[in-house]
C-alpha cells in the first residue's frame, strides 16, 4: 500500500513541477516569440537570451504592493483567481503523458503515466472541469465592482456557452471510434490504427478553435480585449493575485495542447514503439508527448501575434455558424465511416 501511495505522489508531484516549470518556460516564450515575430529583441537582459526574465516578472508580482479596491466583494474577489488556478491544475490528472504498463517500482506496475489511472470516465471529468474554470472569470469580472471587469466576466460566459458545446461534439466523434472515455485507451488505440487527425480532420479544426476560445488566447480573447476593456475580467486584480490569473492562462493552455494532442495526434505514442519495452519505451513516449505538446504551446503562441482579435458579433457567430455545424458533420462524417467499414 505504501508504495502505491508513494508512486501516485510521485507522479502527482512530478506533474504539478512539470506544468509549473513549462508556465515560467512560456512567459519566456510568448515574449521571445512575440519579439522575433515583430522584429524586436525580446528579453535579453537577465541571463543569456533573457532566459532568467521569468523569474524576475515573479518575484516583482510577488513584491508589488497588493490592492484590494473599495467596493470590491472580498469573499468572492479573493476566491475567483484560487477557482481558476486550482481548476487548471487538476484538470491534467486523467491525461496520460507516457507508457509504463510494463515497468514497475517497488514490485507495482505504473500502470501508464497518468495520474488517475483507474478513472474510466476521463473525458467527462475534464469537460466538466474545464467548464468550471469560468466560474474563476465571472467571479472575478463580477466581485470587482467594476463596469470593464464586468463586462469581461459577461463575456466569458457567453464564449464558454457558444465553444463548449462545439468542442464536446469534436470530441465525441473520438470517443464514438475508441468505444471509451479512457484517454488511455484513446491513445492505445491510435497506435494500432493512427492518428486520429486523418480521418477526423473536421473534428481537429473545430477542437482546436474552441480551444484557442476556451482558454481565452486571441483571437479570441474577448474576456480582456485590452482595447475595449482596458483589462478586463482582472482589471482590478494586482500582485500575486493577478499573477494567478495569469498563471491560470498557461496552465489552461498547456492542458488544452495535451489533450489536443492525446485525442488527434496519438498522445505518447510513436512510430515503431513496439521495438522497444520497459524504461526505453517509457522515456521515449514521455519524449515524444512533450516534443507534440510543445509544438502545439508554440502554435498558440504564434497565433496570438499572428492573427487580430474577432469583433464580438464575429466571436458568437463562428461558435454557432460556423464551428457548431462542423462539429455535427463530423459526427455524421464518423457515424457512417463506422456503419460502412472506414473507420
Amino acid at each position: 500500500m505504501w508504495a502505491e501511495l508513494a508512486i501516485a505522489a510521485t507522479k502527482v508531484v512530478t506533474i504539478a513541477g512539470v506544468v509549473l516549470t513549462t508556465v515560467a518556460v512560456m512567459e519566456w516564450v510568448e515574449r521571445r516569440g512575440a519579439a522575433f515575430i515583430q522584429d524586436r529583441l525580446g528579453p535579453n537582459r537577465v541571463g543569456p537570451l533573457g532566459l532568467f526574465q521569468p523569474i524576475v516578472d515573479a518575484v516583482k508580482l510577488l513584491f508589488k504592493e497588493d490592492i484590494t479596491p473599495a467596493g470590491v466583494n472580498k469573499g468572492l474577489y479573493f476566491l475567483a483567481p484560487m477557482i481558476s488556478v486550482f481548476v487548471a491544475l487538476v484538470t491534467f490528472a486523467v491525461i496520460p503523458f507516457g507508457a509504463g504498463h510494463d515497468v514497475q517500482v517497488f514490485g507495482v506496475p505504473l500502470n501508464g503515466l497518468i495520474i488517475a489511472p483507474d478513472l474510466n470516465v476521463g473525458v467527462l471529468y475534464l469537460l466538466a472541469l474545464g467548464s468550471l474554470g469560468v466560474y474563476g472569470i465571472v467571479l472575478a469580472g463580477w466581485s470587482s465592482n467594476n463596469k470593464y471587469s464586468l463586462l469581461g466576466g459577461l463575456r466569458s460566459s457567453a464564449q464558454l456557452i457558444s465553444y463548449e458545446l462545439a468542442m464536446s461534439l469534436a470530441v465525441l466523434g473520438v470517443l464514438l471510434v475508441t468505444g471509451s472515455l479512457h484517454l488511455g485507451d484513446v491513445v492505445s488505440h491510435q497506435s494500432r490504427h493512427g492518428w486520429n487527425v486523418v480521418p477526423q480532420i473536421i473534428g481537429f479544426i473545430v477542437f482546436i478553435t474552441a480551444a484557442f476560445a476556451e482558454t481565452n488566447r486571441l483571437p479570441f480573447d474577448l474576456a480582456e480585449a485590452e482595447t475595449e476593456l482596458v483589462a478586463g475580467y482582472h482589471v482590478e486584480y494586482s500582485s500575486m493575485k493577478f499573477a494567478a490569473f495569469l498563471m491560470a492562462e498557461y496552465i489552461n493552455m498547456t492542458t488544452a495542447a495535451a489533450l489536443i494532442v492525446t485525442l488527434f495526434f496519438g498522445g505518447w505514442s510513436f512510430p515503431w514503439m513496439g521495438h522497444f519495452s520497459g524504461w526505453t519505451l517509457l522515456l521515449l513516449s514521455v519524449l515524444s508527448f512533450g516534443l507534440k505538446v510543445g509544438f502545439f504551446l508554440w502554435l498558440f503562441v504564434w497565433v496570438r501575434w499572428s492573427l487580430p482579435r474577432f469583433r464580438y458579433d464575429q466571436l458568437m457567430q463562428l461558435g454557432w455558424k460556423g464551428l457548431l455545424p462542423l462539429a455535427t458533420l463530423n459526427i455524421v462524417w464518423v457515424g457512417a465511416g463506422m456503419t460502412l467499414g472506414w473507420l
